[in-house]
């Protein structure tokens, strides 16, 4: 539910001056007059040492997939160029059949929720050089067969596997409806929670699809107006399941594609369960499938075999709080498998046989595995990101399959990741810091030396100096109570220790989040800067619950969420009062989303300690949040009704005494507007004035057109009159 995933990562606009400091706007910081040099759409090959990068021509305004080699840099082949081909849209995506001599392209694509989409594809096909376009109509999820002559895809709700020599198409489900059966993508909650939207897979032979079915028809619908700009308002309705309401009714399902005839599989004695995962194995009769219970502390790793259905549990993980779900799951030729696990205290990697046997945990230690990249299985090498030098970092390692050998591959202290040639020879890393924007360097997978640079942003460093902006300072701050937190703090760049400054807080706070991190700047944080050319400091503290520490600090929260991390904010806003050129009656903190919630129970339950807050698309109630991401935490509200009560700033409005200032959207698909509404009536029925500021048809994000620039000139108007 973190908002920052819609956040637009922007940089500042050009207009500096020699001999003073260049104010920023807020028209700057959000319009995207400057964006940072990247790597568009980088894709790594899997056959030949080579990837490919999107790149755009505004001359000409077309786009190119351009294809370069790993160990030169150099372009190999512009692979197909837009202007060539003037029926062809702008590219939107792309992806590759399994021999990469054809590339489903992506064009004209609409969002449906965060991560979902339909769009027109054309095939193209490289060698021939021609391009069609696949259908009239848009499709959701395409993907070839591993053999690269089928393509199978969605629309409305059924699967169907369209034949690329004959341009036959078969319907492998008929039962989809809207708001009833969903067929091999995803509902809004699994979307959303579980981070997927494809629920179908080819197997390794192209002979099997298997696929998730979604009856959701018993699932409580939820409608949202939207105003647009009609004589009367339309509505959006779809199916969405809140805490300890039912669930949609998942089913497993193998077809097999030459008889179009389907099996439904028997999972075992599940009850009202979660399939969050499914994967063929290297094995092409042989399926993996996650099952996760409803509580979410009971996962069972399953094989199921494609030709008889039988299903076995291969592995079991257990947690007295909860099992987080990854896409870390790798097979092995042998079948064996790598599997990441929180089950010493801290996310490291392990390898099973094919039977579920333990064979080694590779990685040890107090700290974190945060992205497995894969085994050189010619090498037996490993390589993986990690926070070994400290949470706020992220490096890149090797290790060898027996857990021995180990090398740190990056040097720099910041945040690096990696993407690896398909000989693992050498990768593309990305670094940043807060001293330093991204950069992407050739490196060779050995030893981690640069071998070359391929992108850098020095001329966004070099205005950024001329901007003559403070540093992100990092700190520990330590509170009353003794705990430890990772802090940074932003200061005025003409910072006088003897004057008193007042104090914004940001924060999210959510589950396994991460604010305080030692990466390049969103434009959240040039608002910041804009805030210190205004003489505030900023400051974000990752309490209690934040990740990357363990999994025990983590899921402290467990069952409260909401009351470890609001304590924390108050605790850690008491230690900030008390530096000598902090003004202790002029503190501030605002989130979003998650951070909303948080803000607005601070200004609550912390009322003599923070003057505003600022809360845009908070949960006020997790009573009114999706079943899978809140009784992950939470259980459920039958359960545990005092968890979801005690911590709800609703049940707090009577506290109110600062300057509060409540915002929504409209069309908030996920955190809906019901929230900030009930939160308004009971302040409004506590007689306590407050502000607040409503956008209509505007989703999770606020965002489109002029709407973050008047939002956060909203914002800090706000601060300057409050604060």
């Amino acid at each position: 539910m973190n908002y920052f995933k819609h956040a637009f990562i922007l940089f500042l606009a050009a207009g500096f001056s020699t001999f003073a400091q260049q104010k920023i706007t807020i028209e700057e910081i959000y319009g995207g007059a400057f964006r940072g040099k990247s790597l568009d759409e980088l894709q790594a090959l899997k056959n030949t040492n080579q990837y490919t990068v999107l790149n755009t021509d505004r001359a000409s305004k077309s786009m190119q997939i351009d294809l370069y080699d790993y160990a030169t840099l150099n372009k190999v082949a512009t692979l197909i160029n837009t202007k060539d081909h003037k029926e062809l849209p702008p590219i939107d995506s792309y992806t590759f059949s399994s021999d990469e001599k054809q590339i489903l392209i992506a064009c004209n694509s609409e969002s449906i929720f965060r991560h979902s989409f339909v769009a027109d594809y054309y095939l193209y096909d490289i060698a021939s050089k021609k391009l069609q376009k696949l259908f009239d109509f848009k499709i959701q999820e395409p993907v070839f067969s591993p053999e690269g002559t089928k393509i199978a895809y969605a629309k409305e709700n059924n699967l169907y596997v369209y034949a690329i020599t004959t341009g036959k198409t078969t319907q492998l489900t008929t039962d989809g409806k809207k708001n009833s059966i969903i067929n091999g993508i995803t509902d809004w909650v699994y979307e959303e929670e579980f981070a997927f939207v494809r629920a179908f897979d080819w197997n390794k032979a192209g002979d099997k699809i298997a696929y998730i079915r979604f009856d959701e028809s018993q699932v409580p619908e939820f409608t949202m107006d939207m105003y647009n700009t009609g004589l009367y308002p339309s509505q959006e309705t779809f199916k969405y399941p809140k805490a300890g309401e039912k669930n949609a009714e998942v089913s497993l399902h193998i077809v097999a594609v030459a008889t179009n005839t389907t099996q439904k599989i028997n999972l075992g004695n599940y009850n009202d369960f979660y399939i969050p995962r499914i994967k063929w194995t290297t094995d092409p009769a042989l399926l993996s499938v996650q099952v996760l219970n409803r509580h979410q502390n009971n996962l069972d790793l399953i094989f199921v075999d494609g030709n008889t259905g039988s299903a076995k549990v291969i592995l079991t993980e257990k947690d007295k709080a909860y099992v987080d779900v990854t896409d870390n799951l790798t097979f092995l030729k042998d079948n064996s498998f790598i599997w990441t696990s929180e089950k010493d205290g801290f996310n490291h990697i392990y390898h099973y046989d094919k039977s579920g046997k333990l064979k080694n945990q590779i990685t040890k230690g107090n700290w974190e595995v945060t992205e497995y990249y894969g085994l050189d299985e010619k090498s037996g090498t490993i390589f993986y990101q990690s926070v070994e030098n400290g949470s706020i970092n992220r490096d890149i390692y090797s290790i060898r399959l027996t857990g021995k050998d180990k090398k740190r591959l990056s040097v720099q202290a910041g945040t690096h990741a990696a993407t690896f040639s398909p000989n693992f020879d050498f990768y593309i890393n990305t670094f940043s810091s807060a001293l330093q924007p991204p950069t992407y360097t050739l490196n060779a997978a050995s030893t981690g030396k640069e071998v070359k640079a391929i992108v850098g942003n020095d001329e966004l460093l070099a205005k950024f100096k001329k901007y003559n902006l403070p540093e992100k300072e990092f700190f520990v701050l330590k509170t009353a109570k003794g705990h430890e937190l990772n802090a940074w703090v932003i200061k005025p760049k003409d910072f006088d220790a003897t004057k008193k400054y007042p104090v914004l807080m940001t924060q999210y706070s959510g589950p396994g989040s991460q604010q305080v991190a030692n990466k390049w700047y969103d434009s959240n944080d040039y608002w910041y800067m804009l805030l210190s050319q205004k003489n505030y400091i900023v400051i974000c503290v990752d309490g209690r619950g934040t990740g990357f520490k363990g999994a025990d600090f983590k899921k402290v929260t467990y069952k409260e969420l909401g009351k470890l991390e609001v304590e924390d904010q108050i605790d850690a806003a008491k230690v900030i009062g008390k530096y000598n050129y902090v003004d202790a009656s002029r503190i501030g903190i605002w989130g979003w989303s998650f951070g909303g919630f948080m803000a607005s129970n601070c200004i609550l339950k912390g009322n003599d300690v923070f003057k505003t807050a600022i809360a845009v698309a908070p949960v006020t109630s997790w009573r009114f949040y999706d079943s899978v991401y809140t009784e992950r935490f939470m259980q459920t509200p039958q359960e545990n009704a005092s968890g979801y009560d005690e911590n709800s700033p609703i049940n707090h409005v009577s506290k109110l005494k600062g300057n509060f200032l409540l915002i929504h959207g409209t069309a908030d698909d996920n955190v809906h507007v019901q929230n900030s509404m009930t939160m308004i009536e009971a302040l409004v029925q506590a007689n306590k004035q407050f502000d607040w500021a409503i956008y209509p048809d505007k989703n999770h994000g606020i965002y489109g057109g002029k709407t973050r620039i008047q939002l956060f000139t909203k914002m800090t108007n706000y601060l300057e009159e409050k604060l």
